[in-house]
């Protein structure tokens, strides 16, 4: 993915303004001037790829609501976190589909919690369709950035993401409009060994370790600390194209009153990767505590001064939940 100014990056969709990963969210993201939109993926029993921010979806969905899957509310380990629930991959299609969104932080974002029960769950196929519809209205080349989420544990039940994303995928685009990323390096290789033609980027936390890399090796796996050192960037930089990491690595902390900024972005791209990162919201309860304005968690503080900061530092893309705002604050920076 090569872009001359950083790319605006729908973080499933727009979920500023609209339940999270609904078609509304989407199509929204999109009329705002986003470049591209977020997808995470996960699969229900039989196969189907939805898209759904996990695959718990007690908080995102009205499944609480429905009596005749009440049995069905389990507890299960996912990537070494105990999740009390109901999970896609205990679901079909067909019964998903009865399901209707709900907003997943109601609180905080009461405007978009008024969209509640009027949708229902996303395909990735149809998700797929509405990048085309979106592209072909809009004259505009539109990107998909495509997020797999827990493939270690949906492989360990027999759901292997990586060759269900790359059924769908591989039909779909090429790298002029594909990415994909995961928090386990392992699958980006799957899916490249597939013959997907993608740009694969490796998420990175702030903290912990890949559950791939837990899964092989315990408590002996690589932290993400040390997969960002100069050595740890060198190699990831032979296997993926880009890095995505939590905007907290990019924020000096010590430093922001004096517009500090960290140099990874910098150094990442020395090793020839791109970078990206996540999540940019004007809410005060994900701003940096320099940037908050009042004490409420839900109002907006100095959001601008954080995104203009995170731009600074040359960052390839930012995912934002306010498409708009993203898009206002790369104007400001690159005009």
């Amino acid at each position: 993915m090569s872009v001359g100014v950083p790319l605006v990056i729908g973080h499933r969709g727009a979920p500023g303004y609209r339940p999270e990963h609904t078609r509304s969210s989407y199509e929204l993201a999109f009329a705002l001037g986003a470049d591209a939109v977020e997808p995470d993926i996960v699969a229900t029993r039989d196969g189907v790829l939805v898209v759904r921010h996990e695959n718990e979806i007690s908080g995102t969905t009205d499944v609480a609501r429905h009596p005749e899957f009440a049995a069905r509310r389990t507890t299960k380990q996912i990537d070494g976190e105990s999740l009390t629930g109901w999970f896609t991959e205990d679901f079909t299609w067909d019964e998903l589909a009865t399901l209707r969104t709900v907003e997943r932080l109601p609180k905080l974002r009461q405007h978009s919690s008024t969209f509640d029960g009027t949708e229902p769950m996303l395909r990735l196929s149809e998700l797929l369709e509405l990048v085309d519809d979106a592209a072909e209205r809009t004259g505009r080349s539109l990107r998909l950035v495509a997020e797999i989420k827990h493939p270690t544990y949906f492989a360990s039940i027999g759901l292997p993401l990586d060759e269900l994303a790359a059924r769908e995928l591989i039909p779909w685009g090429d790298r002029s409009r594909l990415t994909v990323e995961c928090f386990e390096q392992t699958v980006l290789g799957q899916v490249r060994d597939r013959g997907m033609d993608a740009d694969l980027v490796y998420l990175l936390d702030a903290r912990g370790a890949a559950a791939d890399l837990v899964a092989r090796d315990g408590s002996g796996a690589v932290p993400y600390a040390q997969q960002l050192t100069d050595a740890g960037l060198a190699r990831l930089a032979r296997d993926v194209g880009g890095i995505s990491v939590d905007k907290s690595l990019l924020l000096d902390a010590s430093r922001l009153g004096a517009a500090g900024t960290t140099d990874l972005v910098a150094r990442s791209h020395e090793h020839g990767l791109q970078v990206f990162t996540w999540t940019l919201r004007p809410e005060n309860r994900y701003l940096a505590p320099a940037h908050r304005v009042g004490v409420a968690p839900g109002d907006w503080g100095d959001w601008r001064r954080e995104f203009e900061l995170i731009l600074s530092t040359g960052v390839d893309g930012i995912f934002v939940d306010h498409a708009d705002l993203g898009v206002a604050a790369r104007a400001a920076r690159v005009g």
